[in-house]
């Protein structure tokens, strides 16, 4: 039976990732917020709960190319590379936010967003690319993810999107502006006369609101 790897998945875009090695440990961290009450008379405080705090999860990844001679920065096979991994922690253009992440190794899983990412890169190849690296990863657990509310309805640059199977004009609208009354921007801005025209695989530019 072949080792399971972990893997590393992009909730958003249904992209996953599988490590070149496991880890070799990882932990998992709650804090639970109580809060001292000063209570007269008493040698120890009353503790009150205020709310709960996310799961907080760090490993670390090892990636090592320097037999194949290889950037560890790039793929290898099925193995992801240290570019594909980063990419979990930066802003997605579509989204306008980073990526929603799944941890998964076995019968362990962790759903959340990537707080922090370092890379160090520790061996390099005669012509400086690296071919060996750790990268140390925290991820916070979130259920649900957004942006702020007044970016979200009104963006602040024409972006594009593609149709999905099932999405009108006035769903579009409702999801880039929260108002599927929008739908008539998005077709003037796009030329298009007959909402009809709309069909899965079309590319539509979706223009910012000025306020």
């Amino acid at each position: 039976m072949g080792l399971e790897k972990a893997i590393l998945k992009n909730m958003d875009k249904g992209e996953q990732y599988e490590v070149q090695f496991n880890p070799k440990e990882y932990t998992v961290e709650k804090s639970v917020p109580w809060n001292p009450q000063a209570t007269a008379g008493n040698d120890a405080p009353e503790m009150q709960f205020t709310t709960g705090q996310a799961k907080q999860l760090s490993f670390e990844l090892f990636f090592d190319g320097y037999e194949e001679q290889r950037d560890v920065r790039e793929p290898s096979g099925s193995s992801a590379g240290t570019k594909e991994i980063e990419k979990l922690a930066l802003i997605d253009g579509d989204l306008h936010r980073p990526p929603k992440v799944l941890f998964v190794w076995g019968s362990f899983s962790f759903d959340g967003v990537i707080e922090s990412m370092s890379q160090k890169y520790t061996m390099f190849l005669p012509d400086g690319k690296p071919c060996r690296a750790t990268v140390s990863v925290r991820m916070k657990e979130a259920r649900l993810v957004s942006m702020k509310e007044e970016e979200n309805k009104s963006p602040d640059h024409a972006k594009m999107r593609v149709v999905r199977r099932g999405e009108t004009l006035n769903s579009i609208a409702a999801e880039e502006y929260d108002d599927p009354a929008e739908w008539r921007r998005i077709a003037d801005f796009n030329g298009i006369d007959d909402p009809r025209e709309v069909v899965p695989g079309t590319k539509l530019m979706v223009p910012p609101i000025i306020r």
